[in-house]
């Protein structure tokens, strides 16, 4: 099935040149902590400080490598007003990788997750270094807003008078609507998995493990320059109905669909992208199911425009009940959307699960939109799944890769041998 909403692609290379200006990194880390700063302002905070490794980058544009997304070793403030501040655990690096923080980094204080018990009261020396900051930036006596820590590390806060409150919020706001090189990216990410998915149907035959195929994704992206392979979901046969969300060593089996998403990062930037295939030709069950899924995501796009609800999205897609679930709350994930950025969840969350949100479509905001169908006959599923950027009088979408039907692999008389 074809959908009625363009198809768009990435305008420039991934490298830089200088008779191609590509992506304007320069531009994009004025930009981004710019929205920040507004956002903040506009929520009533003095400040936000980050933890998140998307936050930080986004108002900071650094990183240090993903083996430290988990270790609360590093976080930044970003004022309402003024400049903001990183403490990276590499400080004399960053220095001299980062010139655009202007010397303004320093050595963070954490308990690595819990790693330094709290009888060690480093969560106090924390609370310290951040009241210092505040106290140089001239917002002390105001509310400062957080994303995601620890609980010690917050107590110690308040007990240094410090008024804690949700700053997740505000920064989700900033970051709602894309820049024009954060949308780059995110088509240059996707781009980096249409051609992954050209490697993948090309393994699809009898005998390829489930593994086999995320070690091609694996193998595929890195070598185009992924950031982060976080997940590839690779999943045959019965193991799609119900979906088990994850891969496992089957042997793929003449007749068995197979489904994928792949989820990565380009500078930061993500993808969430699943296509179907069929491993021979499909059954009458397994057509009407690929079909089924494709209307679903179809209907889903061709309702997105500026100004639209995210309930109104949601609301054209089926009942739980309707395709096989007991209610919303199993069902979610299976009829869903979601935004991506530098966060693989951003806004909009769009679900029948969560009816009632106030949330609107505004032009730039970039998100998936994926549907789930079980095969009647129980031999498999479809899983199908679209990224759009919202445009002033509807959508662009930005994965290229087939998805018009579903495509056979890897025995005589398919599309792909």
């Amino acid at each position: 099935m074809h959908y009625n909403q363009p198809r768009s692609t990435a305008t420039w290379g991934t490298m830089a040149k200088d008779w191609e200006i590509g992506v304007d990194f320069q531009r994009l880390n004025r930009e981004r902590p710019a929205r920040a700063q507004a956002a903040i302002k506009e929520a009533g905070l003095a400040a936000v400080l980050c933890f998140t490794f998307d936050n930080i980058r986004y108002v900071t544009g650094t990183h240090i490598g993903e083996w430290g997304r988990d270790k609360f070793d590093r976080y930044a403030i970003c004022p309402a007003e003024g400049d903001y501040y990183l403490w990276d655990p590499a400080p004399p690096a960053k220095r001299k990788s980062a010139p655009w923080l202007e010397g303004r980094v320093g050595a963070p204080v954490s308990t690595l997750q819990g790693a330094l018990p709290p009888k060690h009261g480093i969560q106090d020396d924390f609370a310290k270094q951040i009241k210092k900051a505040m106290i140089d930036l001239g917002i002390d006596n105001k509310p400062l807003g957080i994303d995601l820590m620890e609980l010690p590390m917050l107590r110690a806060l308040e007990a240094e008078g410090i008024e804690v409150v949700d700053g997740q919020q505000a920064m989700l706001n900033a970051r709602e609507v894309k820049t024009q090189d954060e949308i780059e990216l995110l088509k240059q990410a996707a781009a980096m998995v249409d051609g992954t998915y050209y490697d993948i149907a090309a393994a699809i035959r009898p005998g390829t493990r489930e593994s086999d195929l995320v070690a091609i994704a694996h193998e595929r992206l890195y070598s185009m320059g992924s950031e982060r392979v976080e997940c590839v979901n690779s999943v045959a046969g019965p193991r799609g109905a119900p979906h088990s969300h994850t891969f496992s060593d089957r042997i793929i089996q003449p007749g068995d669909m197979i489904f994928l998403d792949i989820m990565h990062s380009f500078n930061g930037y993500r993808t969430c992208y699943y296509r179907t295939f069929i491993c021979g030709v499909p059954n009458k069950a397994q057509i009407e199911a690929y079909e089924q899924c494709s209307k679903w995501v179809s209907a889903a796009i061709d309702a997105i425009k500026p100004g639209v609800t995210v309930d109104e999205i949601a609301e054209v897609w089926p009942k739980a009940e309707e395709f096989g679930y007991a209610n919303e709350e199993e069902a979610f994930l299976l009829q869903f959307g979601h935004g991506i950025g530098l966060s693989l969840w951003e806004r909009p969350i769009i679900s029948r699960r969560y009816l009632g949100q106030d949330t609107v479509l505004k032009e730039g905001m970039v998100f998936a939109v994926e549907c789930w169908k079980g095969a009647e006959d129980g031999s498999g599923a479809a899983r199908i799944e679209e990224e759009v950027v919202v445009t002033k009088d509807g959508c662009e979408i930005i994965t290229n890769y087939p998805s018009d039907h579903l495509i056979s692999c890897g025995l005589p008389g398919c599309e792909i041998l």
